[in-house]
Order: structure tokens, then C-alpha cells, then sequence
């Protein structure tokens, strides 16, 4: 081998250069393009979601020149592999090589884009904390991109599954068969946001909703990845899930995610 800088596994599993100070310079991983800002007159700053280290913002530079080597691969909805150098307070990003783009599957349709946009957001939100791991957070926003990109499903219930299964993930999933404030089991009727679900008849604050047993079930069957259940609910039902899912959600993100304004709920 030869005698260039040593490397080894950073904290995050990933492979770097070492510095003097013992701290890894350059690394690598791959992540998912949440959004890009412009910088200057070339440059981007590039927010991703990343395998092992989570959530990253990082400069792009010159990547808005017409000649730029990696432009194209930096834009959102784009599953990257990435080498990066560990700045100072932004992280540069060095090369960038296409996984797979999910972009051209989702702008040809409104609703498509409408809901990837609003997973992006959710996304960046959920996990807030800049290089705090979470794989599962990953890979579930990968799995989401890629069955919405495939128009195998209603694009809002891939939408609801993601959004439900990402609260879940961060400790938020809604009690749906069980009281949420006692415990106690039972098809309860009533659901309050901020109670965190469903509730029984003791224990129902005011301003409780009382959806429809089957759009509970819909809750229920896309929490729970069951399509076939999901794929069955017609119309009426979806539209009470979406709106009981964006009401949830929004309560649990202190800034909301502006985007599913945008959300085709009809």
C-alpha cells in the first residue's frame, strides 16, 4: 500500500481521511437530496438525508454552472453516494455519483410531486438534529420514494403510510387501538390530536373528532403496511385518514410542514 493520508471508520460509520487532530476530513456516504438553497453566484447548500450520518447540509460548489461535473445528481428526490470534507460549519461535498432519481417519476404528475415534496419536508423535520444517525428514518423514506415513484398505490395513501410510519419511528405513532391517555382497549370512537389518538368516552377531552370505524381501519392498515386493506378504502375514507394524518402530524412538528398545503386531498 502506499504511504498516503491513514484512514479509518469515523463515528458514523463512515470511511475518512484522517487529520492531524485525529478528526475524520473526508468521508463517505449516500443520502437522499432533501432541498437545495443557492449560495453566491455558483454554489448550493444541499440538505440530505444520509445512510449513517444522518442529516447533513453541505455546499455544493459550482454546481449551478452550466459545466458543473454534479449539478444534475444534487437536485431533490435524488439517491446520491457521496464523498464529503468536513468543514467547519458546513461539510463540501466533493463527488457525487446517482444511485437512483426518483424526480423524473414524480414532476410528470401533480400528485406525485405534491406528496414527495411533502415527505422531503417531513423528513428533514422529523429528524431535525444535523448528524444524528437514523437509518430508519432512511430507508423508510427511500422505500416511500420508490413506491411512489412505481404508481403502484394512491399517491396519498403512500403519502399517510409514510407519514404515519416516520411519527412512529420518532416515538409519535398513534394510539389506534387503545386509549391513548388511560390505556384501556376497545373500539373507542372519539380521536384527538393532541391526546395522541384515539380515546375513550372517560377520557375524551373536548374538540374530539369521531371518524368513521373504517377510516380507522385505513390507519390502521397503512401504519401497519397493509396494502391490500389500504389499496380496498374507497374515496370518502381516504379523505378523513389524510385529514386526521395531517392534523397528527402537524401537532407533533413544532413548525408544521407547509407543504402539504400543496397536497392533493380531494
Amino acid at each position: 500500500m502506499g504511504h498516503g493520508a491513514p484512514t479509518r471508520v469515523g463515528r458514523h460509520g463512515a470511511v475518512g481521511t484522517i487529520r492531524d487532530n485525529g478528526e475524520v476530513s473526508l468521508y463517505r456516504d449516500e443520502g437522499v437530496v432533501l432541498r437545495n438553497q443557492k449560495l453566491g453566484e455558483a454554489d448550493r447548500i444541499v440538505t440530505l438525508l444520509t445512510r449513517r450520518t444522518g442529516l447533513v447540509r453541505a455546499v455544493g460548489k459550482g454546481v449551478r454552472r452550466t459545466k458543473s461535473r454534479f449539478g444534475a445528481r444534487l437536485e431533490p428526490c435524488t439517491h446520491v453516494d457521496l464523498q464529503l470534507h468536513t468543514g467547519r460549519t458546513l461539510d463540501v461535498i466533493t463527488q457525487a455519483e446517482t444511485v437512483r432519481s426518483y424526480g423524473a417519476a414524480v414532476v410528470s404528475d401533480y400528485s406525485r410531486y405534491t406528496a414527495a415534496t411533502a415527505m422531503l419536508e417531513t423528513a428533514e423535520k422529523v429528524v431535525a438534529v444535523e448528524k444524528d444517525p437514523a437509518l430508519r428514518q432512511f430507508l423508510l423514506l427511500i422505500g416511500a420514494l420508490r413506491t411512489l415513484g412505481e404508481g403502484s398505490h394512491d399517491s396519498r395513501l403512500v403519502l399517510d403510510a409514510y407519514l404515519l410510519r416516520s411519527l412512529a419511528v420518532a416515538g409519535y405513532a398513534p394510539a389506534l387501538t387503545e386509549c391513548a391517555r388511560c390505556g384501556s382497549r376497545g373500539e373507542h370512537r372519539a380521536f384527538a390530536v393532541h391526546a395522541g389518538g384515539m380515546v375513550c368516552s372517560v377520557c375524551r377531552p373536548h374538540g374530539s373528532t369521531h371518524p368513521a370505524p373504517d377510516t380507522l381501519r385505513l390507519m390502521s392498515a397503512l401504519l401497519g403496511g397493509d396494502w391490500d386493506s389500504a389499496d380496498a378504502s374507497d374515496g370518502k375514507q381516504r379523505s378523513e385518514c389524510s385529514g386526521l394524518v395531517a392534523a397528527y402530524l402537524q401537532w407533533h412538528l413544532e413548525n408544521g410542514i407547509r407543504s402539504l398545503r400543496h397536497v392533493e386531498r380531494s
